[in-house]
């Protein structure tokens, strides 16, 4: 793939577009029982904590020029990282069948042509944005963006009026919703650096990248929360039909499904090139877009919930290890074939994931399982510094 340079403007307009999604206004309508203030501030802290792990991950991949899987070789090695490219690979395949599902069935609901015509004609547009390629998108994207944000303008206009309906359900804690509101951002952290490795200013084009997906994903969360606590309906589709959007609301629907499924199936492409040199990225994301086209067609996947917890227990302690390697110990194992001391790490910090899942914390499970991985990274790397002056003593 080219490696032309983005601008600013660039990357701020791949981030608006990867945020605006039905998948994510649906995610917003989970947060309906803690009623619009809590729910609003576990919105807020989730994606501040999510976002500031997206902009470290980005900043890695910018500043060495790296794709997102070529810059966990420097924590992991050479066949290391190769676990992580194939999870990541496989989760992005996931999230391509998702999207294009959430917005097949969305889209069905305001013009009824059947679901698996809308998978087919979300499939199609999104090949063809691959085919376009990231950097000839610049024009393409201004259109579909400043189309979407008006379009969005409009649908929150119909959706805040009048009060939100009482609350009489205490199903979701605080934790978990903050826990959801990170899991978004989160979601992200496997392939961010493979759009700020091409950026014209590299610490820039990362801040850009993390406040605008944040301030956007926000957005889309209170839509979704807001829908179900002001109109009490959270079918969208269903919402933009009655509110009479009628073209505009089917519009919103298909151009916020391609624009952010683009990403995945673009960087399933990337990472599999870090997988083999003989793969060709643009045709395997093009593959990509045809497998969860298929998939969408094929599986009911109406419950993401479990989905986003898995992505968390594999990334969140991966990123935590890369964090401290570049940023703190500068360490770079990528001429190693593996580094199985930071496996073991990722492995305890991936069980932590999973058993912090059943304690109810304020602040979720990813920030306390990324700060504990964290610090075992940073007293695993003491002792063994420790353990090397030693031994040359």
């Amino acid at each position: 793939m080219s490696r032309t340079k983005t601008s600013l403007l660039d990357n701020g307009l791949i981030w608006f577009g990867a945020a605006v999604s039905i998948a994510e206004i649906l995610t917003g309508t989970y947060f309906a029982p803690l009623g619009f203030q809590k729910g609003l501030a576990a919105i807020l802290i989730g994606h501040v904590i999510g976002c500031i792990l997206l902009f470290l991950a980005g900043l890695i991949g910018a500043q060495t020029r790296k794709s997102a899987m070529e810059t966990v070789k420097q924590s992991f090695g050479q066949k290391g990282s190769l676990l992580f490219s194939f999870l990541n690979v496989l989760q992005l395949v996931g999230w391509t069948a998702i999207m294009i599902y959430d917005g097949a069935l969305a889209a069905n609901g305001i013009f009824a042509a059947g679901a698996w015509v809308w998978c087919l004609v979300i499939g199609v547009l999104i090949a063809l944005w691959i085919l376009i390629g990231i950097q000839n998108l610049g024009k393409v994207n201004t259109v579909a963006m400043a189309a979407l944000f008006v379009l969005t303008l409009l649908l929150c206009s119909v959706i805040f009026k009048g009060q939100a309906a009482p609350i009489s359900d205490d199903s979701l804690s605080f934790g978990a919703a903050v826990e959801l509101a990170v899991a978004m951002p989160l979601s992200w952290l496997p392939l961010i650096s493979d759009y700020t490795r091409e950026a014209e200013k590299p610490f820039g084009a990362t801040l850009v990248s993390a406040v605008v997906y944040g301030i956007v994903s926000c957005w889309m969360y209170l839509i979704g929360m807001g829908a179900a606590l002001f109109t009490g309906e959270s079918d969208i589709a269903q919402i933009m039909v009655k509110a009479g959007l009628g073209i505009a609301g089917l519009l919103i629907v298909v151009f916020s499904t391609v624009t952010t499924t683009f990403l995945d199936a673009y960087s399933a492409g990337i990472s599999s090139e870090s997988i083999s040199s003989k793969l060709n990225g643009k045709w395997v994301a093009i593959a990509v877009t045809a497998v969860g086209t298929i998939a969408a067609m094929v599986y009911p996947m109406d419950n993401i919930t479990d989905f986003l917890y898995l992505i968390g227990s594999v990334f969140a302690p991966m990123i935590a290890i890369l964090i401290a390697d570049y940023f703190i110990l500068h360490k770079d194992v990528s001429k190693e074939s593996v580094n199985f001391q930071n496996l073991l790490i990722w492995l305890v910090g991936f069980i932590l994931y999973r058993l912090l899942m059943r304690v109810d914390t304020p602040v979720g499970n990813t920030l306390p399982d990324m700060l504990l991985t964290l610090v075992l990274c940073l007293l695993v790397g003491a002792f063994c510094k420790q353990r090397s002056k030693s031994v040359k003593s």
